[in-house]
């Protein structure tokens, strides 16, 4: 079973405060007497279900282009918090066997929320909850909140943190009726030279069949 997690990218997706909205313009059309239809895109690559690149945060780090896939795509584990807001401890994922661990999904009351409404609050990452993620061999983090950081953070301690430790991260996922458990991830970022980050379209597959 694949259970798709991304959230769908319209117009109306929330986005950012003050980043760009997606809009789709033609350039041909058939009811206009192009034999086929064309349009031209304009996104922010942050824009849904996304990966941040390294030169997100770090004027020498990697480009989507250069990041590496491995990380994106292997097996898996979701689990569940209930905190509504505020930094993610050791102690808020303390009720999960992380042992063995590479790729952590974390769900939260955001999965909960349409596309189109931005989180009022979330929850997000803490320098010491990635330390000690790391230490157990985690290579990648997905949350369902927009952001690693606190939305008013500007220094970005868990960005940095993570590009310490060498994980990547995925933000804006839709975990909503994923049942916790262990699955094979796929959410590999477009090959975009130049770019801050990636839109993903990210996919958990049950690692037995249903």
């Amino acid at each position: 079973m694949i259970y798709d997690i991304t959230r769908t990218i319209r117009p109306t997706t929330a986005v950012w405060p003050g980043d760009t909205n997606y809009r789709v313009e033609p350039a041909l059309q058939i009811k206009a007497g192009a034999s086929v239809n064309l349009m031209t895109l304009t996104i922010s690559p942050h824009t849904g279900t996304h990966i941040d690149a390294y030169f997100h945060y770090k004027d020498d780090g990697l480009h989507p282009a250069e990041m590496p896939l491995d990380s994106y795509i292997g097996p898996a584990r979701v689990i569940t918090v209930s905190q509504p807001d505020g930094p993610l401890l050791p102690a808020s994922v303390a009720h999960a066997d992380l042992q063995g661990v590479q790729r952590l999904l974390i769900r939260s009351h955001v999965s909960e929320l349409p596309d189109d409404q931005w989180p009022a609050h979330f929850p997000y990452l803490s320098v010491e909850l990635i330390e000690h993620l790391a230490g157990l061999g985690v290579r990648l983090i997905g949350l369902d909140s927009p952001s690693v950081d606190a939305f008013d953070s500007k220094d970005l301690p868990c960005h940095h943190a993570l590009y310490r430790y060498k994980m990547v991260n995925i933000e804006l996922l839709k975990l909503k009726g994923v049942p916790d458990g262990d699955y094979e991830l796929v959410a590999l970022p477009l090959k975009l030279d130049l770019a801050c980050g990636s839109p993903v379209r990210a996919i958990l597959r049950t690692l037995t069949e249903e």
